[in-house]
């Protein structure tokens, strides 16, 4: 899209930008993204209630809050990198909600200052934290910081490589329920590392899903990245697979560590089937890219929340015994 222009004094041309709007700003935060970082507190949450008792509502709401503020930089420091290298246009971008800066002339600065204020919002609630539970959840966030800037931002940045899907799951699913497990109870457990791996597929998938409905507008913008490696029929395969494994290993986990738990798993198992089935029907072209990415968030919703009903099922049954 052309930017309008206008000429100073001296004779220079330079482009006229529309005012970045608060509307605006929501759309670049994406909150349609937010159960990424939403389930994992959830889950921390659920473990920390079961297994230690008393938790923090103050502590659990500014985890919440941090953990949102983080996607949602994520969230608009992709939009600017993908505009300032060209690979979001109208022609790929048919949602204009999903390309704010195609779609509405904005300074691309504006965004990359909202993203930065994102973070820096988070790190200012991240104090309360800190002077709460100590250094732990500290250098866990620096690390998740760390890895939201390598994940968008430099000339070979993680979401351009065959990576995008591993480190998304394992920062969002597993690194943030750790880190919100030990500001809540003090204890920095791996067996919390282990029991996320629910998490860990399930936000994979959701960039997976956009990788493999936009294998094309990749290629074209020389993005490396797995469904581009795979191509769309081993994609869509190895999709299927994540799926069947994100489900199994709800089950298995219940079973295992919160066995009053596993009643659940008939209803999650019936009440999901149309959910599931319409993601496995489901193409993941870029045509039905606006049915699928809503499908595999609402199955991140649906799955994450039947996971911390087993967890304090299983919790509230011991405790009843």
């Amino acid at each position: 899209m052309e930017h309008a222009t206008k000429t100073s004094k001296l004779g220079e041309t330079a482009t006229e930008y529309a005012r970045l709007t608060p509307t605006m700003a929501m759309q670049l935060a994406a909150p349609h993204t937010w159960p990424a970082a939403i389930l994992p507190v959830l889950f921390a949450t659920s473990l920390a209630g079961i297994w230690h008792g008393d938790v923090s509502i103050t502590l659990v709401l500014a985890l919440l809050a941090i953990c949102i503020l983080m996607q949602a930089s994520v969230n608009t420091l992709n939009d600017y990198y993908d505009f300032v290298k060209g690979a979001d246009s109208i022609e790929n971008q048919l949602d204009p909600t999903d390309a704010v800066l195609v779609y509405n002339n904005v300074n691309p600065k504006s965004a990359l200052k909202l993203a930065i204020g994102f973070l820096v919002f988070a790190f200012a609630l991240g104090v309360y934290v800190i002077a709460v539970a100590g250094w732990i959840p500290l250098a866990l966030g620096l690390v998740g910081a760390g890895i939201i800037v390598l994940y968008s931002a430099g000339k070979s940045p993680l979401s351009y490589l065959p990576v995008g899907e591993f480190v998304s799951g394992i920062t969002m699913g597993g690194l943030i329920p750790l880190a919100c497990y030990q500001a809540l109870t003090g204890t920095l457990s791996w067996i919390v590392f282990l029991l996320s791996v629910p998490l860990i597929c399930g936000i994979g998938l959701i960039m997976f899903t956009n990788n493999t409905c936009d294998i094309e507008k990749d290629i074209e913008a020389e993005r490396k990245t797995l469904s581009v490696l795979l191509g769309r029929d081993r994609a869509r395969k190895a999709y299927h697979g994540v799926i069947i494994v994100w489900m199994a290993s709800i089950i298995v986990f219940s079973a295992l560590f919160f066995p009053s738990g596993l009643v659940v798993a008939p209803f999650m198992l019936i009440a999901l089937y149309p959910a599931v089935s319409a993601l496995f029907k489901n193409p993941l072209t870029p045509a039905t890219r606006l049915q699928a990415m809503p499908q595999c968030l609402n199955l991140n919703i649906a799955l994450g929340a039947f996971y911390a009903a087993a967890i304090l099922m299983g919790g509230v049954a011991r405790i009843a015994l």
